[in-house]
């Protein structure tokens, strides 16, 4: 067999010590993987693995008139800038609503997790989140002053 009908072969060796092999397409039963899609197309979002819509936000960076030509790799790139600061955020607010025994996230978590955390705190120091409150804190003048030690 030549490398040629090799490539073309539908079915892939694995291993060298193993004599399994898989279909390149459809597996056994001829029902594929997942979702079966009859046009075979598939998201930019999907092909660069990310959650954020790649072609939504190419769509808003043309529409924005940030610049005269906009790139095929902005999008992913803006997309995947924006799905990491949300993981880092919901982390964030994840520990800080179990720190409170809860379950679910509510505002003030994201308002505590965004404030306890420096670069967070500074990339959205002038936001402001609804019914997110304000960190506990005292000011050292306001706190009672402590009686003079007995010796």
């Amino acid at each position: 067999m030549c490398a040629l009908q090799r490539a073309a072969s539908p079915l892939q060796h694995i291993g060298k010590k193993t004599n399994s092999y898989i279909m390149s397409g459809k597996g056994k039963g001829g029902r594929g993987k997942g979702k079966a899609k009859s046009s075979g197309s598939s998201s930019s979002a999907s092909k660069a693995g990310l959650q954020f819509p790649v072609a939504r936000l190419n769509r808003y960076l043309r529409k924005g008139k940030y610049a005269s030509r906009v790139g095929v790799g902005a999008g992913v790139y803006m997309g995947a800038v924006l799905e990491y600061l949300c993981a880092e955020i919901l982390e964030l607010a994840g520990n800080a609503a179990r720190d409170n025994k809860k379950t679910r996230i509510v505002p003030r978590h994201i308002q505590l997790a965004v404030r306890n955390d420096e670069e967070l705190n500074k990339l959205l120091g002038s936001v402001t989140i609804a019914s997110g409150g304000v960190l506990p804190n005292i000011h050292a003048t306001l706190l009672p002053k402590k009686s003079a030690s007995k010796k």
